[in-house]
């Protein structure tokens, strides 16, 4: 009797913990759809430029979600030192419905799409000044207010700096060099394959018609 009880506890403990294991994994496959399906926002795979004293420049963000959105905010803002200042924001009702963007800067202008997911916007007339991080900032109310952001950095130069290229200009040179050597030789060894050919079939006839000759007073 004992040995059955202890069979039936042994057991129930194994369903337990069958149990355990099948609700962790539907956990983690829960967890990986949300994963999936959440709000991402972007400023490119170069999260930073260079840009001229006096220039204009994109500061780039696009957004994406797998189960879309509804009433997406965003905004643009400036690390001023620690200091967050705000450049513009806006809220996108739905998918394809362009936000009536409040700009708080007056050398900012909006030019994102939402038909495109874009809420880039472009700096004018940069100053030294600008230099710093400029993040771009998404919440999704439908993603139970689900936020995310990403960092765009920007320098300010007085002159773009110019690349050498002799070094790569010299490798261009001698390889384009090089195979254009390699060209003519095959050319010129094709040539005189053929002279060698036709030389070759001229003395062949030459011969044939000199026995012709030598044979026939016979």
């Amino acid at each position: 009797m004992e040995s059955k009880g202890s069979g039936r506890f042994s057991m129930s403990r194994c369903l337990s913990s069958g149990d355990t294991v099948h609700a962790s994994v539907v956990v983690t496959l829960l967890l990986g759809v949300w994963c999936a399906s959440a709000l991402e926002v972007s400023v490119g795979k170069v999260p930073f430029m260079e840009a001229m004293n006096g220039s204009t420049v994109l500061l780039p963000c696009t957004y994406s979600s797998c189960i879309g959105i509804k009433n997406l905010y965003f905004n643009w803002q400036y690390n001023d030192n620690g200091t967050f200042m705000k450049l513009c924001d806006a809220v996108i009702p739905v998918e394809g419905v362009e936000p009536r963007v409040q700009v708080y800067h007056e050398r900012i202008v909006f030019v994102g799409s939402s038909k495109h997911n874009n809420i880039s916007i472009l700096l004018f007339n940069v100053t030294f000044e600008d230099e710093g991080e400029y993040t771009c900032f998404a919440r999704n109310p439908k993603e139970k207010h689900r936020n995310h952001s990403a960092i765009f950095t920007l320098f300010v130069v007085d002159e773009l700096k110019v690349v050498d290229n002799t070094v790569t200009t010299i490798i261009v040179s001698v390889v384009g060099g090089v195979i254009g050597l390699i060209i003519v030789v095959m050319v010129t060894k094709t040539v005189v394959l053929l002279i060698l050919k036709k030389s070759a079939e001229k003395n062949a006839g030459i011969r044939t018609d000199s026995s012709s000759a030598t044979a026939s007073p016979l």
